[in-house]
């Protein structure tokens, strides 16, 4: 039997696709959640010098991505066809890009960053929000299964209903994008994520 490693924070941030991918799977796993105290002395020993880390058999994986997408193949959430799959790994390349695009009003959010968060909601988030959302509905509207790419789950869905019930927990308006909503409840309300999220630890992000 293979053994999973997956350490990150105790937060949701970029480990919570990871966990949702094993938690739909039903793989057991050690969720090794590290504190900012911890993390100095673990740093040296990772691949790059960050987190999330999957370790398989005790073999190292970093970059949150590379890890969703290992573990989208081994238990088919990566698409029906290699097609599917790399029009989902497209969509969380532009997931990536809007994250990076609206990183500085995030930051900024949660208190690790500098600059008023009002004003870098105006000029930084919603922008980047409503460019990277018509692209989700778009998808959404070419596949006309309720999932964004193909007619099943992929990992990307799980990732971009995370990100939207996050945003909504926060308030914000998805009044152009009622069909995100829907999209992030459809996902969350499948059983084994239902499950993992009504079970998992409480975190502010």
């Amino acid at each position: 039997m293979v053994a999973y490693k997956f350490t990150y924070f105790n937060g949701r941030g970029a480990g919570e696709v990871v966990r949702q991918i094993l938690a739909y799977a039903g793989q057991e796993y050690e969720d090794n959640r590290v504190t900012m105290e911890e993390w100095p002395a673990l740093k040296d020993g990772t691949p790059f010098g960050q987190l999330p880390l999957l370790e398989v058999d005790g073999k190292p994986l970093a970059q949150s991505h590379a890890i969703a997408r290992y573990l989208a193949r081994e238990f088919k959430l990566n698409g029906k066809c290699p097609w599917e799959e790399a029009q989902v790994n497209a969509l969380a390349d532009q997931f990536k890009d809007y994250s990076s695009e609206a990183k500085s009003y995030f930051y900024a959010k949660m208190g690790f960053g500098p600059g008023d968060v009002e004003t870098l909601k105006k000029d930084v988030f919603l922008p980047a929000f409503e460019k990277f959302y018509t692209f989700l509905s778009k998808a959404l509207k070419k596949s006309g299964s309720g999932f964004l790419i193909g007619d099943g789950l992929t990992w990307i869905d799980l990732a971009i209903a995370q990100h939207s019930a996050d945003l909504l927990a926060q308030g914000a308006d998805f009044g152009k994008f009622p069909d995100l909503k829907d999209h992030s409840e459809k996902i969350q309300s499948i059983p084994q994520i239902k499950k993992w999220i009504d079970t998992r630890p409480v975190t502010p992000f």
